[in-house]
């Protein structure tokens, strides 16, 4: 089972910030990384879950109702550690540039299911190829618009159909695949939700299976519980995205 670092080391440190991506990215075998994209109102990529930002932060709105210098000045609570702030995914990818330049692979996210936000692919697209760091990414999101953008722009990109039920996932899947004729059939990776896998393992014809788990998230304390992979693996999940990876790896 490939383990990935849910919107970073999100139990044990504030989530999609970059304590919590410089911690994963230190765990020995750890396949990769998660996180999340939005836009400011002035245009910037900036690493965060929800699409408003009164859950981790200290602020109280949308994401795409702050400036970039504005979503800077709300500060994340990281107990004893130093403070916090919401990242840019330019900032994100600087820190991780050195492992994701070996073996290390990143998820990004694009949340546009809610808030379909104009030009956000073309500007990650970009971002990432100016930085040289195209193969060690994968592109998700519920939306599957936005997969078909990022697949017009990076035919090479590789993709991952995100939802709450594993069928869901592979019939998108499918159908993006049948709208191209420069894509393999069945390289597009399932991203369900993990308590949601309503497919015999026999449909999913050897597709890569990344599923999903909720679970607590700092500072929330953690529950002590240790999952058993093994349903997983005879489901065909062959990754899973946790927010304690180091206590696996």
């Amino acid at each position: 089972m490939k383990i990935w670092a849910h919107r970073g080391c999100s139990q044990m440190y504030p989530e999609n910030t970059l304590t919590a991506f410089e911690k994963a990215m230190n765990i020995p075998h750890l396949a990769g990384i998660e996180l999340d994209i939005q836009l400011t109102s002035d245009g910037e990529l900036v690493v965060i879950h929800d699409e408003r930002v009164d859950r981790t932060t200290d602020g109280f709105g949308y994401v795409r109702d702050f400036s970039l210098k504005e979503l800077k000045a709300l500060h994340i609570y990281a107990g004893k550690m130093k403070s916090e702030t919401i990242p840019t995914m330019k900032e994100v990818l600087e820190l991780l540039a050195p492992e994701l330049k070996k073996d290390l692979r990143l998820n990004i996210e694009l949340k546009t299911s809610v808030y379909n936000y104009p030009g956000i692919e073309e500007k990650i697209v970009k971002l990432v190829g100016d930085m040289g760091l195209a193969d060690s990414i994968v592109y998700s999101s519920f939306y599957p618009e936005s997969l078909v953008k990022v697949h017009e722009l990076e035919p090479t990109a590789k993709l991952g159909v995100l939802d709450d039920l594993l069928s869901n996932c592979l019939y998108k899947a499918i159908g993006l695949e049948s709208l191209w004729d420069d894509i393999e059939k069945g390289s597009i990776a399932l991203h369900p939700g993990g308590m949601h896998l309503d497919l015999p393992v026999e449909k999913l014809q050897g597709r890569t299976v990344r599923a999903w788990f909720g679970g607590h998230l700092y500072p929330e304390l953690p529950t002590g519980n240790k999952m058993s992979f093994d349903k997983y693996e005879a489901a065909g999940v062959t990754d899973v995205f946790l927010n304690e990876p180091e206590k696996y790896l």
